[in-house]
């Protein structure tokens, strides 16, 4: 779809209501409170509503403070237009989307291939690294200038869903895109330890606890923690700490893909499924099947069941690609 229908959309109206997926990480953050600075710069106006709290990683983001947490309390919120962002499909807002009761108009910003095109109006770019590299793109669209603010929560979106720059995904527009955001006044520095190194010492020994689990399958290809609420001995975790511990399960000599399989605090009949590949295998295929998505080399899914029964099924997913 043409990027002037995504500007017409955004022109007829004055108040928005802005969402993303729930467990929520910089790129869908960044993008979202990004979208609110775009919208206050044309002299509208939005309010952020999230199913879940921000982690704390992400927590300097300006505008993150605004962020409402879901309750059915706010279905009375007043907005004109809804839009999501990063989501494939609509149900990936959890109970946001349960606002929108007079169905208002939906603008769909993404980046995943397998997004389903669910807004009335969509803009879908599976070549882009991130959906911060999407509304960097709107940005630059529209004439508007990126504040050092703005700049940092585009920045910090990028360099999540890159890997700093790691993956596959990574494009010479992503890189050129990063090149300007640097040059608006951010601090990349600041923003890879905000986002990386700051994990409370607490956190970082429940780390050292789920490191150990490490388990392989198919002849050391698949490496795999499995993680319970009861093995970690906490009742929740501030710090999304599934990135370092497939960095180190991918790390591992002959591995071409990791998983994270952790119960859902909130729904322990619930598994969440992380995984990242080195390219080999599409983990975006494995998760569409368990109705999860996102890239070749990047994908999640939730799965119901118990920890053993989902992973079963998944690590027979991915062997049917090795």
């Amino acid at each position: 779809m043409s990027i002037k229908k995504v500007i017409n959309f955004i022109n007829s109206y004055k108040l928005f209501l802005v969402t993303t997926h729930t467990s929520p990480e910089a790129d869908a953050l960044g993008g979202q409170v990004a979208f609110l600075r775009l919208l206050r710069s044309l002299g509208k106006d939005a309010v952020l509503v999230n199913e879940d709290r921000l982690p704390r990683e992400c927590a300097f983001l300006s505008n993150s403070d605004e962020i409402k947490i879901f309750s059915p309390k706010l279905s009375g919120i007043e907005f004109e237009a809804f839009v999501i962002l990063d989501c494939s499909e609509l149900k990936r807002c959890g109970q946001v989307h349960t606002l929108n009761t007079s169905g208002k108009p939906i603008l769909n910003i993404d980046h995943h291939i397998s997004n389903q095109y669910f807004g009335q109006v969509n803009w879908v770019l599976p070549y882009a690294s991130s959906t911060c590299e999407v509304i960097y793109r709107l940005f630059k669209a529209m004439h508007v200038n990126i504040e050092p603010e703005t700049a940092t929560a585009l920045y910090a979106g990028i360099i999540t869903d890159t890997g700093s720059f790691r993956y596959p995904n990574t494009g010479a527009f992503t890189h050129q895109a990063a090149a300007e955001l640097m040059r608006c006044g951010i601090d990349s520095s600041a923003i890879y330890r905000q986002l990386y190194q700051s994990i409370p010492i607490a956190e970082l020994k429940i780390l050292g606890k789920i490191l150990p689990m490490i388990k392989r399958a198919a002849g050391g290809k698949i490496a795999w923690f499995s993680v319970s609420q009861k093995s970690l001995g906490v009742t929740r975790v501030d710090f999304d700490l599934s990135d370092q511990v497939l960095a180190f399960g991918r790390a591992v000599e002959g591995v071409e893909v990791a998983v994270l399989f952790r119960e859902n605090r909130k729904a322990p009949e619930e598994i969440r499924v992380n995984l990242r590949s080195h390219g080999k295998v599409d983990v975006s295929k494995v998760a569409s099947c368990f109705s999860g998505g996102g890239h070749k080399t990047a994908s999640g899914c939730t799965v119901t069941g118990t920890l053993a029964q989902v992973r079963a099924k998944v690590i027979r997913k991915i062997e049917e690609q090795l």
